[in-house]
Order: C-alpha cells, then structure tokens, then sequence
C-alpha cells in the first residue's frame, strides 16, 4: 500500500513538473488531450473486457473462492493453535523419552553380552580386547553396582572367560615359542598381569612351571631305553634351553630385586640334571660313552657358568667317578665269572705249546701285547681277555684320582680268581690223584702266577703310570696259590720273585 502511493506520488509529481514546462497554447490543448486518452484507455477496456471476459469471470469466481477458502483456513490454524499443537507437542516429547529409553536398552543389551564377546575375543586371540572388556566390567560395572543380582550374574561368566584365557595363556608359556621369544614373552606376561589372576610372585611362579612343564615334555620326548642317547639328549636340553629360560624370566621380571626365586628353580634343575646323571650313567657299558657324556657335561657346565652363572662343574667328578668304578668292577666281575664258567667246564688234556708271539710290537710302549702261552690255559685265557676288556672301557675315563680304587678292584679280582682255583681244588682234589691233570693245573696255577698276574699289572700300569707297582705290591693273593704249589712240588720251578716283579713296573 504504502509502496502504491509512493509510486502515484511520484508520477503525480513528475506530470506536475511536466505541466509546468508547457506553454500556454500547450496547456489550453491539455485538457482536449486527456479526453481524447480517456476514450481510447475506454476504449481498449472495452476490448480487452470483451475478448477476454471468460477469464475475469473465473478469475473473480476464483478470487471469492480464495476468500472464503482463506476464511476456512485462518478457521482451522486458529483452532490447531489451541488444542493440536500442545497434544503435538506432548507426542514428540513422549517419543523422545521413549527413543531414549530404547537407547538405554540397547546399552543394557551390549552390557550382558559383555561375556559374549569376552569369549568370541578369547576364541579368536584377539586378547587386549578381551582384557579391556574385563577391565570396563570389573571397573564400572562390578564397582558402581556390585548388589545388583544381574551384574553379579555377569561377574561370574566373566570370571569364568577371564580364567579360560588365563589357561589359555598358560597353556602358551607351556609351548615351544615359534615367535620372537622376547617379544612373545613379554606379550604373555603382560596379558597375564593384566588379567589380574596372579600376584606378582605367583605370577613368577607360574612362568617357571610353564616353561619347566614344556622342558620336561621334551625330556619325555628322549629314548629312556637307551641311557646314552638320554643322557646326550638331556644334556643338550639343558644346555640350550635353561639359558633361554633364565633369559626370558630376567626379561620379563626386569624389576624384580628378589632372585630367590629364580635361584631355587635353577638350583632344582641342577640337582635334577646331576641326579639323572648319577641314575642313568651306572647303566651304561662302555667307557667311550661315558668319556662323551662327560665331555657334554663339562662344556654345559661350562656354557650355563659362563651365561648364568650355573656352573656345575665341580660337582661332576664324584658322579663320573662312581659310574667309572662301577663299569669297571662289572667288567672285572664279568672277567672273573667268565674264568669260573670255563675252569669247572674245563677238560684237563694237554694242548699243543703255542711260540710265545708277545715279543711281537714289544718296541711299542702303547700296545700290550696278550702271552700267547696262556692259550695252553683257556681259563686264564678267558680272564685275560676279560681284565683286556676292562681296561679298554677304562683307558677313554680313567680318572687320575681312581688310581688306586680300581687297583684295589683289579687285585680283588685277581684275588677271586686265586680263590677259584683253591675252591677248585678242594672240591675235586684235583692234586691228589698225582695224575696227568694234576700236572696241567700245577701248571695252570704257576701261569696265572708268573704270567696272568704281572701281564694284569702291566695293563693297569698303561692306565695309571706307576699303576702297575701299586698291583703287584699286592703280593699276598698269590701267597695261598704258592703254597699249595710247594706242597705238591718241594723243589718246584722258581716263581717270580718281589726283585723280578719290580724290575720291569
């Protein structure tokens, strides 16, 4: 409206100003002027009213229709304005509190599938997202709202999953480490304190029974009928695997200012290798084989020293020692057990005289040649291979400090064998019948005096320098067998006297 009257104004002003620039001829044919205008506008109205009066008539039909439709609607906002917007206004706000309610359900539903989703985690190893889930339970939950029946539900399932990935984890200490073993140590552990299971000293506790529980199955794993192969097997074992151990507890216990712990473990592993060893080397036969194992010994013992400190060492002379003195006394038992088996099966019939070959090589101080003439006596024979044997096993593990407790082991067998053939004596009175086999044990008992004794000292003596004095200053076992000789010979062949025995030992 206002916008109308400024415009009218305007164009009143503007013909005004018009008006005032005619001249007075121009301003008498002004009025005629206007006329003559006002009949045409009359005139094209008239026109375009009859050319077009279809459209005025809808358009004022229209315009009515419009009013009263106007009429109706400001009608109808009236009455929305005053009772549909307040009800309208009322279900949005009831909408949002619902949708708000149904927000806080579908939390409450991921909060009880917190177990669910611990176990899918726990499946799957994806365990940082399992520790975290149990941390947010134990932290939030368990804490804000511990009385509650349906929290405490989900404590004990979640319980259950955090103790299932606890032995699963275990069970992985429990394993060879197929992955960088620092990295997978240090992974392990810390999901396991994380976890909260353990205190920290049992958590100790628990990786040194993992990592011993995976020691002892490899252990299993060796041939337990072969102590040899066992034996080796479980020296490299140790050899390899303690240092890793001990490594991987160091690092994953890196504050750890007490090693009582680690000390008592690695002390128990030490008792266990040296009680294997004391066990199982009595068991084997040959002395090359336990010259290995003692050289497997000595060189762990010298590997675990120099790493960690477990140097062992100094506690394995007794052990080889007793094995040493133990396969020895065998074979000499063994020796004399041969001689009996043959001189109470023996037939007393001459054999023909063998040249004595020992003579042959005699320029090597290394090789001992056997008396060919003990071939005439196949006992003696028997025990000289017998005692042969034994020093043979000996010579790869003689330790010095045994000389003198395998000089008493070979003369006590000497002895045995002295004493067999006195008991042979006295149950067959082989002596009295003053016959042909008489004879040939007279001469049986002079070669296990004057051959079979100093050849047995002389073979000690390659073991043990000075060894062979030791054995023939044992000059009574010979005592009793030179005096039965006397009693059946007064004028008997002259034995080898004590200037003799010491000349060539």
């Amino acid at each position: 409206m206002d916008l109308a009257s400024s415009s009218g104004s305007q164009q009143h002003h503007a013909y005004v100003s018009e008006l005032l620039s005619f001249s007075l001829a121009r301003l008498h044919k002004e009025s005629e002027l206007l006329r003559l205008d006002g009949d045409r506008i009359q005139s094209q109205i008239q026109e375009v009213t009859a050319r077009n009066y279809r459209a005025l008539i809808h358009a004022s039909h229209t315009s009515l229709t419009i009013q009263d439709q106007l009429s109706s609607i400001d009608k109808h906002l009236k009455s929305l304005t005053l009772e549909k917007i307040p009800k309208l206004t009322s279900t949005c706000t009831e909408f949002v509190e619902t949708l708000e309610k149904r927000k806080k359900m579908n939390q409450t539903l991921h909060l009880l599938e917190i177990p669910q989703l611990m176990e899918t985690c726990v499946r799957d190893e994806n365990y940082d997202e399992a520790l975290e889930l149990e941390a947010f339970f134990r932290n939030k939950l368990s804490t804000v709202h511990p009385k509650l029946p349906v929290i405490q539900a989900l404590a004990e399932q979640v319980r259950k999953t955090t103790q299932s990935l606890v032995s699963k984890l275990l069970h992985k200490l429990r394993s060879d480490f197929k992955k960088p073993e620092a990295e997978y140590c240090l992974r392990i552990v810390g999901y396991l304190r994380r976890a909260g299971v353990y205190s920290e000293y049992e958590l100790r506790l628990q990786f040194l029974r993992c990592r011993q529980a995976w020691l002892t199955g490899i252990l299993e794993d060796l041939d337990e009928t072969n102590p040899y192969e066992y034996l080796k097997g479980m020296i490299n074992c140790h050899r390899k695997h303690l240092v890793d151990i001990v490594n991987q507890y160091i690092l994953v216990n890196y504050d750890d200012d007490d090693a009582g712990l680690l000390n008592s473990w690695a002390m128990h592993q030490v008792t266990s290798h040296l009680e294997t060893l004391k066990l199982l080397l009595p068991k084997i036969n040959e002395g090359v084989l336990v010259s290995n194992i003692l050289e497997e010994s000595m060189y762990c013992g010298m590997v675990l020293g120099r790493v960690i400190g477990l140097d062992f060492r100094g506690m394995l002379p007794p052990i080889f020692e007793g094995a040493v003195v133990n396969l020895f006394s065998k074979n000499m038992s063994r020796a004399v057990e041969s001689f009996q088996l043959v001189l109470d099966s023996h037939c007393w019939v001459p054999l023909p005289a063998l040249t004595n070959s020992s003579g042959v090589g005699g320029n090597d101080d290394d090789v001992i040649d056997p008396p060919y003439c003990l071939m005439e006596h196949p006992p003696l024979a028997i025990f000289v291979n017998g005692v042969a044997a034994a020093m043979n096993e000996l010579r790869p593990c003689a330790p010095l400090s045994l000389k003198h407790a395998l000089a008493r082991e070979l003369i006590e067998g000497l002895e045995a064998v002295s004493k067999s053939l006195l008991s042979y004596n006295a149950t067959s009175g082989i002596l009295l019948s003053k016959s042909k086999e008489s004879e040939l044990f007279v001469s049986l008992c002079r070669a296990f005096i004057e051959i079979t004794y100093p050849h047995c000292a002389k073979c000690f003596g390659r073991c043990y320098p000075g060894g062979a004095a030791l054995v023939m200053d044992a000059t009574s076992l010979c005592d009793c067998i030179g005096s039965l000789l006397m009693t059946v010979s007064p004028s008997p062949k002259p034995l080898i006297g004590d200037g003799d025995r010491d000349k060539n030992y």
